[in-house]
């Protein structure tokens, strides 16, 4: 498969992922759950904005990026294994690379190290 047609199913399963994450809804607040696909910079991110009560809830719960024909993993903030989701959905696994991580920690998760 070349790197061009790599990279779009990359994106396809990003998006599908995401999307899918981004479908539900917190059972507690005034949280609006959405996604913000950048395509121009392949940066994808699940964003909540709202309140809960008097708090204010403002920020990404997951944030995908692809660079160099690999997905970078740079915020998971749930309890979803998203590197196994991406690997069971076509994602090879020497195409992920988990971004918050450091570079020198990053050779023991089982992913690419970038």
């Amino acid at each position: 498969m070349d790197t061009i047609d790599k990279s779009e199913q990359y994106r396809s399963i990003v998006k599908q992922v995401l999307t899918e994450y981004a479908s539900y809804k917190p059972s507690y607040g005034d949280i609006e759950v959405t996604t913000v696909f950048d395509r121009e910079s392949d940066r994808y991110l699940v964003l909540a904005i709202g309140w809960d009560n008097k708090h204010r809830v403002y920020g990404s719960s997951m944030q995908l990026d692809i660079k160099n024909g690999k997905v970078w993993i740079q915020v998971n903030n749930t309890e979803l294994d998203i590197g196994q989701e991406l690997i069971d959905l076509g994602v090879a696994r020497e195409d992920i690379v988990i971004g918050f991580q450091p570079p020198y920690m990053r050779q023991f998760s089982g992913y690419a190290i970038a």
